[in-house]
């Protein structure tokens, strides 16, 4: 934590900030900064709680906190391993399939197709939030039979989105990985409920959040139970085909702090189907460790994201198989 102090502060009031630094942060060691003080905290879990009464103590200009500090569970990279319900521990994972589950024959034709061509896991989404309140939403609860069947048939893991933390408990008695999407990023009572749903959790990052903020949000699963936890890069692209798409950058820099499996979106970040499979080539280079990407036998046919949705054999180019 660096205290930066106001400037000109005079060295009698340097001294009166101390004892109150003491008992805002037990146990604290402090020592001269550059711009003030930096404080080693035992514990960096009330660090955040204690900022905003530091910030407000006479002589104090701001605080500054690491992301360790900020993020002590997302940042503690020491003890992870992740073999299931998908390994990372043999190289990219895919997880493929349609923007949503639409009806039962073309997703289970895509499902067993996308296993077949290389996927580790299925997208299968029966709730879709639109910014359209008139656009299709998602199948809803009828399809969770569906996805049920496709999980039988194929043997593949599922990964579906929760908008709602009044679905979480459903989904998670059929799902294996509930998925927190760009949208809900910062909906705090839908991380803390998918935190504590036993399942692990793939959390992507919001268009135009910071680092920071994803890391946080990270922290929230992470607080409340989540053990196995995957991130992903949706990039900050809207409709715009010259937009800078993922962020390779960041993606890079949310593995090396957390040594959680990064994983990216070229889907949502492109919006054509084209420009996805060029995106995920330079993703995988970059070192994401796996893909969630649209894919299925009918693109041309769905109801939502069909142009930025892969052909089978679009998808099997990617994977190699």
């Amino acid at each position: 934590m660096i205290i930066n102090l106001q400037k000109n502060l005079s060295a009698a009031a340097g001294r009166e900030l101390l004892p109150a630094l003491a008992r805002l942060l037990p146990g604290c060691r402090l020592r001269r900064a550059p711009s003030g003080l930096a404080a080693a905290v035992p514990d960096p879990r009330g660090a955040a709680d204690a900022v905003p009464r530091i910030e407000n103590l006479p002589g104090v200009a701001g605080v500054l906190l690491s992301h360790a500090e900020l993020c002590p569970l997302a940042c503690a990279r020491d003890k992870r391993t992740f073999s299931k319900p998908l390994d990372f521990r043999r190289g990219p994972v895919f997880i493929a399939g349609p923007c949503a589950v639409e009806e039962e024959k073309s997703y289970l034709a895509s499902a067993l197709a996308l296993k077949a061509a290389g996927a580790h896991a299925l997208r299968a989404a029966l709730f879709k939030p639109r910014s359209s309140p008139y656009a299709f939403q998602g199948i809803g609860w009828p399809g969770l039979k569906i996805i049920a069947k496709a999980k039988k048939l194929t043997g593949l893991p599922l990964v579906t989105e929760a908008t709602d933390t009044r679905q979480v408990g459903r989904l998670s008695a059929v799902c294996d990985i509930l998925q927190v999407g760009a949208r809900n990023m910062r909906n705090y009572e839908l991380l803390k409920e998918a935190g504590r749903s036993g399942r692990a959790v793939l959390l992507k990052r919001a268009m135009h959040a910071t680092l920071k903020e994803w890391l946080l949000s990270a922290e929230y699963l992470l607080r409340h139970g989540a053990k196995e936890l995957l991130l992903c890069e949706r990039g900050d692209s809207v409709f715009s085909s010259d937009s800078p798409g993922l962020d390779l950058g960041l993606m890079r820099e949310a593995k090396k702090l957390t040594g959680l499996p990064v994983l990216a979106d070229p889907s949502h970040a492109s919006r054509n189907r084209e420009i996805a499979g060029t995106l995920a080539v330079r993703a995988l280079r970059a070192g994401a460790d796996g893909l969630l990407i649209e894919a299925s036998v009918s693109p041309e046919t769905a109801r939502v994201d069909g142009r930025q949705t892969l052909t089978v054999a679009s998808f099997r180019a990617l994977t190699g198989k």
